[in-house]
């Protein structure tokens, strides 16, 4: 039986309007920072499929203040949204803790001390962070709504490797065990149909999410934007790429989410880029909250919903 009233999921939507009461919106904040596989500390390039101005909006520049960013992007967000009450300063633009704490702390004080700004979401990735960084989020996290995001993208360590990200699987599934475990809410990101992976083995993958102390989830599907190095290799050699469809892509999800522990609030089911970044535009005529409502009629017509199929005892570890 369906746990989740009128949706099909544990949706994000419906999770702020229980934390706060009230409709809430992120604001995106650029601070400036960079990544380990960018400086060289652990790599250059970046990840293979990245490339920050696709996703990143135009009010977003760190030679601004982050107060200025915040009040550009509650503007942003009129026109685009009908208006929200309260914001959370989203520090979104590649690693947002790769730098020592002293550093951070002043960006996060003139984030909450904006008069609409009821908390944070820092993403990052988990070796950009320490253990005297989480103590210090602990803190914060007794008096503000605050959330780590950590990009995993996949459970599959070949295909980190392959995609540039420096860091393993086993050291995301780590640095988010240590923040659930301070109190600190937690939020992840996976890329599906990255290249080298099956669909079984993407679909593999919801017994290892599944155990993992997330509060939020984001799904993206692969889509290869142009300046990237991923676009290079499309181009080049497209036949080690097995892109998704729009009906493909309802099925997987569909799938997936049905074995995905219930208690994982789902932010999104797809990634979008405006078309003009697109080299690979299978269905990048819709929006995100439109392959959304696909997907829950997916849900409605074959009766099912998030967890369905979860088993927690073989998710437990």
């Amino acid at each position: 039986m369906n746990p989740f009233g009128n949706k099909r999921y544990n949706s994000y939507n419906e999770y702020f309007k229980r934390t706060f009461g009230q409709r809430v919106q992120k604001v995106s904040i650029d601070a400036g920072f960079t990544c380990p596989n960018r400086d060289g500390s652990k790599g250059t390039g970046g990840c293979t499929y990245c490339n920050n101005d696709a996703f990143n909006p135009s009010y977003c520049q760190p030679a601004k203040p982050v107060e200025i960013q915040i009040n550009e992007g509650i503007e942003f967000h009129k026109i685009r949204y009908r208006r929200a009450l309260k914001y959370l300063a989203y520090f979104q633009t590649y690693s947002n803790t790769y730098a020592p704490l002293e550093q951070l702390k002043p960006l996060y004080s003139q984030a909450l001390a904006h008069p609409d700004v009821v908390g944070l979401v820092i993403g990052t990735r988990p070796d950009c962070i320490d253990e005297k960084k989480l103590d210090f989020f602990s803190s914060l996290a007794g008096k503000h709504y605050l959330v780590i995001e950590y990009g995993i993208e996949s459970t599959r360590n070949k295909t980190l490797e392959l995609i540039n990200r420096g860091h393993t699987y086993q050291e995301s599934v780590e640095a988010i065990r240590k923040t659930a475990a301070l109190g600190i809410r937690t939020g992840a990101h996976l890329i599906f149909g990255l290249p080298g992976e099956t669909r079984s083995e993407m679909l593999s993958q919801v017994d290892e999410i599944s155990s993992l102390p997330l509060t939020t989830i984001k799904f993206h599907q692969l889509q290869i934007v142009r300046n990237t190095l991923m676009a290079k290799q499309f181009q080049e050699n497209p036949e080690q790429f097995n892109l998704f469809t729009l009906d493909e892509y309802l099925d997987f999800i569909v799938r997936f989410v049905e074995k995905l522990n219930p208690g994982i609030v789902i932010e999104r089911f797809s990634g979008e880029v405006p078309p003009g970044f697109l080299i690979s535009k299978p269905w990048a005529e819709l929006r995100a909250d439109q392959v959304a409502l696909k997907i829950e009629h997916e849900m409605e017509a074959r009766d099912t919903w998030q967890g369905k199929y979860y088993q927690k005892d073989r998710n437990s570890k």
